[in-house]
């Protein structure tokens, strides 16, 4: 086992555990009346009505028990994680039957198949956690429809020093991964994406938490 799957396996079990403990306290009808929310505020922010269209097919990658499959009800919607059926078991605040217009896949984004393309992809809060980056990054461009949109999001490091001391001690358990904004630019653009918008959402003192539109 190489030490990126190690850190992978780590990053999921700790996953898991920090929903838990997040949505502890937190009743399924005020945490996803609230999430819901979230997701229509930034589906302003990136003007999505300008490439969402009524016929879209989308994915949501690597979605977690409240992605933004649940703010897309008039879509046809494929959402993917590899810790849906754990979330399922443990957390009441996802119920798979609540969301009729959904097709949900227990994969990683990297094992993922499917033979149609999809007009939107989301890939929020996911890349940071998964285990083999090129492949993901390979398989959202394989996945996206010529001419479709991919709407990724990334916590981004500010400091080179602290990016390569990340990469080296496992700092920060729940990522796997530690780039900055420009070499996440560079792994869309390299894939054949026109990166069209750049949101920054939040800052940090180590990384500035982004949301990427790009175009296939």
């Amino acid at each position: 086992m190489t030490t990126t799957t190690l850190r992978w396996k780590i990053a999921q079990l700790v996953e898991l555990q920090w929903w838990k403990n997040y949505l502890h306290k937190r009743t399924p009808a005020e945490y996803l009346g609230w999430k819901r929310n979230y997701w229509l505020n930034l589906l302003q922010t990136i003007k999505a009505e300008t490439f969402l269209k009524p016929t879209a097919k989308i994915l949501d990658a690597g979605c977690g028990p409240a992605g933004i499959f649940m703010a897309l009800p008039q879509y046809e919607v494929h959402a993917i994680d590899p810790l849906l059926d754990a979330y399922e078991k443990n957390l009441a605040h996802f119920n798979p039957s609540m969301y009729a217009n959904v097709c949900f896949n227990t994969s990683t984004l990297e094992s993922y198949t499917n033979t149609q393309h999809f007009d939107t992809v989301f890939c929020l809060n996911a890349i940071n956690h998964v285990a083999n980056l090129p492949a993901c990054f390979d398989k959202l461009a394989a996945l996206t429809a010529p001419n479709g949109t991919l709407v990724l999001s990334i916590d981004a490091h500010n400091y080179a020093f602290f990016k390569h001391t990340f990469r080296w001690l496992p700092s920060d358990v729940l990522h796997p991964h530690q780039y900055d904004l420009r070499e996440y630019q560079h792994f869309l653009q390299k894939r054949g994406f026109t990166i069209q918008q750049c949101h920054c959402l939040k800052t940090g003192f180590f990384f500035d938490y982004y949301v990427l539109v790009a175009q296939r």
